[in-house]
């Protein structure tokens, strides 16, 4: 058994945990502990006090007893907006409280870019603007040319929880372009797992969710990997590890 553990902000999309486990259909358990979200805010200063060490070692002790071999903060918003040096700071706080391997959702979209062999990405985010153009600058600190951008305007992670599958559809196809290699949805809070297939068949391409690519980012650190098509082509990388 490979037990994966995530920092999980507040209540909001934090369902597609158990789908994915689901999904994965192997010896994998995916841990999630909730932290304090504080103000449900897309502003820079909630965001900030959101990520902050504090707020993230108060959930490291239910991962520890849960017996999890790594940790991601599972919340792109609150890693992006420290900047790139930041937002390493905030990892190696992580694996220095946990005594673990650690990454954020931020760096699992760079990394995971990296691992399909896509430079030039669009992004489609359910943020106001200001917080949306932070991620374009985190990933192009990671490499990655940012060909669109599509803000949705959304101020709260509770609205966002509320969104379907047409809304998720309608604004990835808003962001994207002939010039994306492959599409990227950044919140958390947002319900994507279950839509996963259905996005790469609507775009012709490879689409990154947020708690796609925090899953994938916590087996990358646990030196795994599984074959799951339905999590979308990222899933289906070689080397196959298959149980």
């Amino acid at each position: 058994m490979t037990a994966l553990g995530f920092l999980y902000p507040g209540h909001s999309g934090e369902d597609d945990y158990p789908r994915i486990e689901q999904l994965l259909g192997s010896d994998i358990r995916l841990d999630v502990v909730h932290t304090d979200i504080g103000v449900d805010a897309h502003r820079v200063d909630a965001l900030r006090e959101m990520g902050s060490t504090e707020r993230l070692a108060a959930g490291m002790d239910g991962l520890r007893l849960a017996g999890a071999e790594t940790v991601v903060w599972a919340c792109t918003s609150g890693s992006f907006v420290y900047g790139w040096e930041g937002a390493q700071d905030q990892v190696r706080a992580l694996a220095r409280l946990g005594g673990m391997p650690a990454s954020s959702t931020s760096f699992a979209f760079v990394h995971a870019a990296l691992e399909l062999g896509v430079r030039r990405v669009a992004v489609a985010a359910t943020y106001p603007e200001e917080v949306t153009a932070l991620f374009a600058d985190f990933l192009r600190a990671g490499g990655l040319e940012v060909v669109a951008v599509r803000s949705s305007g959304i101020v709260t992670a509770a609205e966002v929880g509320t969104w379907g599958e047409e809304e998720v559809l309608t604004l990835a196809r808003a962001a994207d372009g002939a010039d994306a290699q492959a599409v990227l949805l950044p919140d958390t809070a947002l319900h994507t797992a279950a839509h996963l297939s259905l996005l790469e068949k609507a775009l012709s391409k490879p689409v990154l969710t947020a708690n796609q690519v925090s899953v994938w980012e916590g087996l990358r650190l646990a030196d795994r990997r599984v074959n799951a098509p339905a999590l979308g082509t990222l899933f289906t990388r070689e080397p196959i590890v298959q149980v």
